[in-house]
């Protein structure tokens, strides 16, 4: 929701300015709440405008200032201004002296189009940082040993982006499997050790929704290699259904990349493919993603076949059609982010190689050098679609 307030000075015709303020606001076309001079409930919706409705109101604000900070002390100031009663002239200001105070600010002007754009994405980052509070994700058997670069600490989480870790034992995911009952699958495949291995792939994928419901949890990350050896199988195929069914479902014990998954989702509304590079060209910007697993949602289709590095289990080779994505990471301590937009040239299917592989050929090849110079970790995310813009309005907003 957008919620509008007003700054108007007191030297300017109450009626008059209600009347443009009526015209103005129409024309723009956005759903909203108009609050007017009433800042008391300032910041609870996902974007709050200021309405400067006339110059002369720097004044005015500056003594709100105060009482704004204390009810968001970290969010930017969007001011609002028309073309008319010297709106733009006071907004220049009011975001001049924030800017001298070290405090972030943006002024919203121009064509009511670009105005009405631009209003629509910052509520959906907003709406985005909103969803991410109270979420509760799981780590479920500690990072991988060979992820010596991707952990986060629980308390910055909940302090930045207002996400809950939640530890659980690995052994958690091997009782509860071998308690649930084996049953036929509805999968096909011609492969008889594909056939003998996806009744314990089922049983994973029951066994871990039991524990995002027994947790209360929205997602989760999973120390899969260690069920090669427990179950003698993985837990490809249930991330793949359950990242098709909504939930946040990670591979690895990565917590960044869950991290990055989870803030993806609230923002695009979309799946994501946890992968890593297996090769890249920075004088093509082209790169070959690859992962056992990928959501469901997210193909055209697939096929089953063993997981790579063991040859046992039951891995994804998906397919997606060629077209934009956004290739994103954000760090273990919040700090830093990555975000290119690209193209799906193909989906290959090397032998040599994890069984979803992905060839995309970033939109400014020298991103491409990233990877190989200052890269954060190894798993990305790729998103489909371009939405590199919005996910940086959702970390802009982010204490």
């Amino acid at each position: 929701m957008i919620s509008i307030y007003t700054l108007t000075s007191e030297l300017h015709d109450e009626k008059a300015v209600d009347a443009t303020t009526r015209q103005y606001l129409q024309g723009l076309g956005l759903e909203y709440r108009f609050c007017g001079g009433d800042f008391t409930d300032y910041g609870t919706d996902s974007l709050s405008l200021i309405y400067v409705r006339t110059g002369g109101t720097e004044g005015i604000f500056l003594r709100l200032l105060p009482t704004l900070l204390k009810q968001t002390p970290t969010s930017p100031f969007y001011l609002l201004a028309s073309d008319t009663a010297n709106s733009l002239a006071a907004s220049m200001e009011i975001l001049s002296y924030l800017r001298s105070q070290g405090l972030e600010g943006e002024i919203l002007h121009g064509t009511d189009v670009c105005v009405a754009c631009r209003a629509k994405q910052l509520a959906q980052a907003g709406e985005a940082r909103q969803a991410l509070k109270g979420m509760r994700l799981g780590i479920i058997g500690q990072p991988s040993d060979w992820l010596i670069a991707s952990t986060a600490d629980p308390n910055m989480v909940r302090n930045i982006l207002g996400i809950e870790l939640v530890d659980i034992p690995i052994e958690e995911v091997t009782e509860t499997t071998k308690k649930l009952p084996l049953h036929e699958s509805c999968e096909h495949t011609e492969r008889e050790e594909i056939r003998r291995a996806l009744p314990r792939a089922e049983q994973i994928y029951h066994a871990l929704h039991k524990i995002l419901d027994d947790h209360c949890l929205q997602g989760f990350t999973l120390r899969c290699f260690d069920l090669l050896s427990s179950l003698q199988n993985t837990g490809c195929l249930a991330l793949a259904r359950l990242n098709a069914e909504g939930y946040v479902a990670t591979c690895e014990g990565d917590v960044p990349a869950m991290l990055s998954m989870a803030v993806a989702r609230a923002a695009c509304g979309t799946s994501g493919f946890q992968a890593n590079p297996a090769r890249i060209d920075t004088e093509t910007g082209e790169i070959l993603f690859a992962h056992c697993t990928i959501p469901l949602n997210m193909v055209e289709r697939y096929e089953l076949d063993t997981h790579f590095e063991s040859g046992i289990g039951v891995g994804i080779r998906g397919y997606m059609q060629p077209g934009p994505v956004t290739i994103f990471k954000l760090s273990g301590d919040l700090q830093r982010s990555f975000m290119a937009e690209g193209e799906i040239l193909c989906s290959q299917a090397a032998p040599n190689l994890c069984r979803t592989q992905l060839l995309i050929r970033l939109a400014q090849r020298e991103d491409a050098s990233y990877f190989l110079t200052n890269p954060i970790g190894n798993h990305h995310i790729i998103l489909p679609g371009l939405c590199a813009d919005l996910l940086r309005e959702v970390l802009k907003m982010t204490p």
